[in-house]
């Protein structure tokens, strides 16, 4: 530790305060006289000052992730993305499909494309359209990528099955209608390690004595085994804006418009702890993996975006505060167990925001910033085992440009130069195998997802095609014709020249003797002809 102090008596005196404590900076092994000078203050000067000098800098893998915006070859084009207002994603996307809702006439309808087939869509591509109502909500289920969940208008919520290789005709008959809801299904959320688990809140009021309003609006759980719903939990008085499970789907965090935060245990429907979050308004919560922490995003007294870290034991207060910016759309949250990052991305923006999240303090350190002119609608993310292990990709987006009718892929990658497998940048993740059935989870049985390694999806980059693409480079005494490096001064620009002509020269004369050979064989398959 460095300690620079500066003394600014002219006359330097063993009695002057501050020559002694710039003599016992530079000397600490002084004797005790001069020490015992300073008094209690200067002493307490002197400690804050060699404590200043402590660096804050905090060393992380992930500072230099940056986000890549997938080219025009591989973007979805001709999308007709919904126009609804409702603060949901309306995209969602696993290794295998890519759906997005769809603005459509008489009904809700949602299109499915095989994530292997971007370009441009065709007007008449057949669409999921079995519902009478606008869909507010999709999502794939985590365990089997061909079955999907969505939410309507019309009160219901269905689950499809999606065939290999796509749709080829309009699909209308859902595998199963969940009928629960008296008014629209508004949001859905599937288990994160049972896949027989799927709840879903809707707008509809249940009178109850518990309540202050004396309703409450209900989230159902649906036991999709045996296709009934076997939970309602009736803890909120007003609108459920968001849902978000922990780890092994023990606990549910949910957001209201009254402005409370929750715990609630899912099984029996008790509100295990509440946050009255009288100067704030709560718009999206997410339980941060294992680390016993809750993050909201929401808009603070002064009508300002802000995020607020919470103990998920004591919502007594939060953790840390931190305001955004001034905007008005919603923020969204999105957390990677993984690598302990999360994203904010604002409905209508057109950045990302993404953080590192540690369990001690500053516990939020902001990495960098995602720029792009486009504002998103809305945002699906891909699962981790369906990621580019091989470029380093530790996440992926699929942006909705409703100004282009276009689904663009963002890539956040941590640049490495070495091409073997990063086993701390991938760790063992979360697959697609259920680790309970319903009826466990039911009776009480808690299991984190089945973790699986990446190692096996990693694909080494071919050094074959490198070295030819290098060996195809046209380069002249070490120089490289094709770099078109600018020349400094004169000298080097007419040296530049002379190789260019020499070059030419060289390459005027093999073209000549191509042609001659040409001749030469054409002559020769005359003859052939002739005889």
């Amino acid at each position: 530790m460095m300690c620079v102090c500066v003394c600014v008596c002219f006359n330097h005196s063993s009695r002057c305060v501050s020559c002694v404590v710039y003599s016992l900076c530079l000397h600490p092994s002084l004797d005790q006289q001069q020490k015992s000078i300073l008094g209690p203050e200067e002493q307490i000067f002197m400690t804050k000052v060699k404590m200043s000098w402590q660096s804050t800098y905090r060393n992380s893998k992930f500072r230099h992730v940056y986000g890549k915006v997938g080219s025009r070859e591989q973007c979805y084009e001709g999308i007709p993305i919904t126009h609804s207002v409702h603060d949901n994603h309306f995209c969602a996307v696993n290794p295998k499909f890519l759906a997005v809702v769809t603005e459509s006439a008489g009904g809700g309808a949602f299109i499915v494309i095989p994530l292997h087939k971007p370009g441009r869509i065709d007007p008449h591509h057949p669409k999921v359209c079995g519902h009478q109502g606008s869909v507010m909500d999709i999502k794939w289920s985590p365990f089997m990528d061909n079955i999907i969940a969505s939410s309507s208008e019309d009160c219901t919520v269905r689950i499809w099955q999606i065939p290999e290789g796509g749709l080829r005709r309009n699909m209308t008959e859902a595998l199963m209608i969940l009928i629960g809801h008296s008014r629209r299904a508004g949001l859905i959320e599937w288990h994160p390690s049972c896949s027989g688990i799927l709840l879903s809140a809707g707008y509809d009021c249940k009178v109850t004595e518990t309540s202050v309003a004396g309703n409450a609006l209900q989230i159902l759980i649906w036991n999709l085994e045996e296709g009934v719903a076997v939970k309602m939990i009736d803890s909120h008085p007003d609108v459920v804006l968001c849902m978000s499970f922990n780890t092994d789907g023990s606990l549910l965090a949910t957001s209201c418009k009254d402005k409370k935060l929750r715990i609630i245990d899912p099984r029996s429907g008790k509100v295990l702890q509440e946050a009255d979050c009288k100067n704030t308004r709560v718009n999206r919560v997410v339980f941060l993996g294992n680390l016993k922490r809750v993050l909201t995003t929401g808009v603070s007294r002064w009508n300002t975006r802000q995020i607020a870290l919470w103990d998920q034991e004591d919502l007594s207060a939060p953790v840390m505060e931190e305001e955004i910016d001034g905007l008005s759309g919603v923020l969204f949250p999105f957390y990677d167990p993984d690598t302990h990052m999360i994203y904010l991305a604002g409905k209508g923006d057109g950045n990302i925001r993404y953080y590192e999240v540690s369990p001690e303090k500053p516990f939020l350190q902001l990495l960098m910033e995602f720029r792009s002119p486009a504002p998103q609608k809305g945002l699906g993310v891909m699962p981790k085992r369906g990621v580019d292990v091989g470029e380093c990709e530790i996440f992926r987006f699929y942006k909705l440009v409703t100004l282009k009718n276009m689904v663009e892929p963002i890539s956040m990658i941590v640049p490495r130069r070495s091409e073997s497998f990063q086993e701390d940048v991938f760790p063992m993740t979360a697959g697609a195998e259920s680790a309970l059935s319903a009826e466990e989870w039911l009776s009480g049985t808690d299991r984190g997802p089945v973790l699986i390694s990446l190692k096996e999806a990693y694909k080494r980059p071919n050094p074959a095609g490198l070295r030819a693409s290098r060996r195809d480079r046209r380069t002249v005494k070490g120089i490289d014709l094709l770099q078109n490096t600018p020349p400094n001064t004169d000298k080097e620009l007419l040296k530049t020249v002379h190789r260019q002509q020499d070059e030419l020269r060289k390459l005027k004369h093999q073209l000549g003797e191509k042609d001659q050979r040409i001749r030469q064989l054409e002559l020769e398959l005359n003859n052939l002809r002739n005889t």
